[in-house]
């Protein structure tokens, strides 16, 4: 075992509730994650970033003075259109990058996570808010008018950026920016979903199918505010927002289950702390300790939250306790809680889905998405 990957077994394992760990050991060994076989490899390309840059400039060049010399809401959404026809030509020709030259970014991607450890950032590991970010860049989309989505990578402009529900998220997108100047070719919607994807599989969970494809849109294209869940809410609230985007009541629990990583922070969402004992562990306790649990009102000066009654170090959402007081999502808590093979593919599904949505199927290029390797798998060579 490498050392990187000894410091991240050690770390996981420590912060593991005791009656926990013997159950989760195997599990932690990379050949029990597996939950697809490797896509067929994508032939290299010769001079990937040359034959990148050549086509955006033939295909664009008819419109490209007019587009990017306006400062018009039409001529910027001229430019997307321009841009999502070109990425879709580039797919449909394979004119794209390499698989490898995506398994190249999610490397660094991966090492830049570990890096929080020594800047004792959290828990030791930025892929709780990979993560996060990943979900809000994807989880604005609407599927009635076909806005939102993880296409065109709108948090980067300051009206979405300033979105209560995206509190604190400029940490991530500051750290992936290092990852962007490195790869240029990459779209920061593929970059960010990547990153989500990176931060499931090094931290111990599934494998998540993905695909690449996005493109980088304009301010214009922001989403208006409160598409993303509130923490504050119910049922009701939950299946408003879940619906809105495409998910039924399973995927709805499945994707709650991904607050097994990380934690709340007051400066950012007012709420404070972590839901697992192993924030960094990408398990189903959340599910257990949903369920199983005791939690009861927290008592101090910030926004409703519950907290377990046995530690009271750990917390959950109005809407987390939600999921149990509702006869169709506690019947699926009951599931994961029991099986945590069964919440990892449903939860690898569901995720994967959300990552794609308002992408046109035309722009990806390959129809199905890959599975790229965990480091873990790497260093096994």
């Amino acid at each position: 075992m490498s050392l990187a990957a000894l410091r991240a077994s050690v770390r996981r394992v420590g912060a593991v509730a005791p009656a926990a760990r013997a159950s989760r050991t195997g599990l932690r060994n990379p050949a029990f994650r597996r939950f697809s076989t490797e896509a067929p490899q994508t032939p290299k390309k010769t001079s990937n970033t040359v034959l990148f840059g050549a086509l955006g400039v033939a295909a664009v060049g008819g419109v490209a003075f007019w587009v990017y010399a306006s400062n018009s809401d039409s001529a910027r959404e001229a430019g997307s259109a321009v841009r999502s026809g070109v990425q879709s030509a580039k797919a449909a020709t394979n004119f794209t990058p390499s698989k490898e030259d995506y398994q190249k970014v999610y490397n660094r991607i991966a090492e830049i996570m570990e890096t929080a450890a020594d800047k004792g950032y959290d828990d030791g590991s930025y892929g709780p808010i990979f993560l996060r970010l990943a979900w809000h860049a994807s989880g604005t989309y609407d599927k009635e008018t076909n806005t939102g989505g993880s296409n065109y990578a709108t948090m980067r402009f300051e009206p979405e950026a300033k979105h209560g529900a995206n509190n604190g998220l400029h940490i991530a997108r500051d750290l992936l920016e290092t990852v962007k100047q490195e790869f240029p070719w990459i779209s920061y919607g593929d970059l960010w979903t990547l990153a989500g994807v990176a931060a499931i599989q090094e931290e111990g969970g599934p494998k998540i199918p993905w695909r690449p494809g996005r493109i980088d849109g304009f301010e214009t294209q922001c989403t208006p505010d409160g598409r993303l869940p509130d923490g504050s809410k119910g049922a009701d609230h939950i299946r408003a927002i879940f619906y809105r985007m495409g998910f039924n009541d399973q995927e709805i629990v499945a994707l709650i289950g991904g607050h097994a990583l990380g934690r709340c922070h007051r400066d950012r969402s007012g709420f404070e702390g972590p839901w697992t004992f192993s924030p960094t562990s990408v398990t189903n306790e959340f599910y257990r300790l949903l369920l199983n649990e005791k939690w009861v009102w927290k008592k101090w000066d910030g926004p409703k939250q519950l907290e377990d009654k046995t530690t009271h170090s750990l917390m959950m959402l109005p809407t987390d306790y939600a999921l149990v007081q509702d006869k169709e999502f506690k019947k699926w808590v009951k599931a994961y809680a029991e099986d945590e093979q069964l919440w990892f593919k449903d939860f690898s599904a569901a995720l994967s889905k959300l990552f794609e949505l308002g992408v046109p199927e035309s722009q990806f290029v390959t129809r199905e998405p890959w599975i790229l390797k965990s480091t873990d798998e790497q260093e096994q060579k």
